[in-house]
């Protein structure tokens, strides 16, 4: 009999409870990227930290724009846009510089894809689009002067 509660003492010592104003016991994993979300990261240098994206057609995908600098969204503003084949950057970057009020997207364009608001730093925004049919796109940030930096492939196979 002492040998049976003696066991029980020492098992119930040596096991762990949680109390509800407790963190867990056993964290779980950190939650991953949701499956289809790309995220790209952008910063007070003008730089996305993604040159090349690889989706498979017809997919549901989000894309999530974080912008991790300091800086406010009228001095250093990012945005993801994702423009249709042979768009002529130069053209397409030319007509947005002169839409402040769109936050940098052409009125009345049939050039863009998908695009996300224009966001300052610290802040983060998501687009969720289907991707196109197989072949590769441009991605840019509009706001004036950014796209000869802030430019990548998004590449449908």
């Amino acid at each position: 009999f002492f040998v049976l509660i003696t066991s029980f003492l020492l098992i119930g010592c040596g096991e762990k409870t949680k109390k509800d104003n407790e963190e867990p016991l056993y964290p779980t994993q950190k939650s991953e990227t949701p499956k289809n979300q790309i995220v790209i990261n952008s910063n007070d240098q003008m730089q996305f930290d993604l040159k090349e994206i690889k989706v498979k057609p017809n997919t549901e995908v989000t894309v999530k724009l974080n912008h991790t600098g300091n800086l406010p969204a009228n001095v250093m503003g990012h945005n993801f846009v994702l423009l249709k084949k042979g768009v002529d950057l130069v053209d397409f970057a030319t007509q947005a510089a002169s839409q402040k009020e769109q936050q940098y997207i052409p009125e009345n364009t049939n050039d863009i894809i998908a695009y996300t608001k224009l966001i300052g730093g610290g802040e983060s925004t998501t687009v969720t689009f289907t991707t196109p049919e197989k072949g590769t796109y441009d991605f840019i940030c509009s706001f004036p002067g950014h796209y000869g930096i802030m430019q990548g492939k998004f590449i449908v196979e």
